[in-house]
C-alpha cells in the first residue's frame, strides 16, 4: 500500500511540474519581452529556454512511470502563463523581477522532493538529472535575488512575503552544495515534503 500510494503522489507532483514548467515558459516569455535591457532580456530568455527543458525532461519521468500529463492542468498552465506574461508588461520591474525569484525560490525544492518519492520506490536513476534541475532552479533564484539586492524595497517585500536577502523557500546553498549522492538531504522540511512526506517502505527510504 505505501509503495503504490507513494507512487501516486510521485505522479501528482510530477503532472504539477510539467504543467508548471508550461506556466513559467510563457510567463517568462512574456518577461524577457517586457524589459529593455540587452543582458536581462537574453538572461531571461536563457532561463525560458530552461524551463521548457525541465519540461520535456520531467516528461520524461512521467512517462517512465506510465503516466500522462493531467490535461486540465495543462489548460490552466497555459492561461496562467500568458496571463503573467501580460502582467509583466504593466507591472513595475522590480515587481515582475520579485515575483519571479520568489517563484524560482519556491520550485527548487519541486525536484529534490520528487527525488525522495523516487528513492521510496527504490529508484534512483534520475538523482543526476533531478540535482541539475534543483541546482538549476536555484540559480535563477539567485539571478533574479542579485537584480534588486539593492532596491529600496526589498526589505519590505521581504516582510511582507517572506522571500528576499535573508529568506529563502528552500535550503539549498550554491557555494556549499551537496554531492548528488548527498542530495536526498535537501529539502526533507520543505512544505512539499511535509504535507505529502513519502510513506516509508522497508529500508528504501532512506
Amino acid at each position: 500500500m505505501s509503495t503504490e500510494l507513494n507512487r501516486k503522489r510521485l505522479i501528482n507532483i510530477l503532472q504539477l511540474a510539467y504543467s508548471g514548467e508550461r506556466a513559467a515558459g510563457y510567463a517568462y516569455r512574456g518577461h524577457w519581452q517586457s524589459v529593455s535591457d540587452p543582458n536581462e532580456k537574453a538572461r531571461i530568455k536563457t532561463i525560458e529556454d530552461e524551463e521548457w527543458h525541465h519540461r520535456e525532461l520531467v516528461g520524461e519521468m512521467l512517462a517512465t512511470l506510465n503516466a500522462a500529463p493531467n490535461k486540465w492542468r495543462e489548460i490552466r498552465a497555459t492561461i496562467i502563463g500568458h496571463t503573467i506574461g501580460v502582467i509583466c508588461h504593466l507591472s513595475f520591474w522590480f515587481v515582475a523581477m520579485y515575483g519571479a525569484g520568489k517563484l524560482e525560490s519556491g520550485n527548487v525544492c519541486e525536484y529534490f522532493v520528487m527525488m525522495h518519492y523516487f528513492h521510496s520506490l527504490g529508484i534512483r536513476d534520475h538523482d543526476a538529472i533531478l540535482y541539475e534541475m534543483g541546482m538549476k532552479e536555484k540559480e535563477h533564484e539567485a539571478y533574479f535575488l542579485d537584480q534588486i539586492k539593492d532596491s529600496r524595497l526589498l526589505p519590505f517585500f521581504e516582510r511582507v512575503f517572506s522571500w528576499g536577502r535573508t529568506s529563502s523557500l528552500n535550503d539549498v546553498h550554491l557555494g556549499a552544495k551537496h554531492a548528488v549522492a548527498d542530495s536526498h538531504r535537501y529539502c526533507t522540511t520543505s512544505k512539499i515534503s511535509h504535507v505529502n512526506a513519502p510513506a516509508k517502505v522497508g529500508s528504501e527510504n532512506r
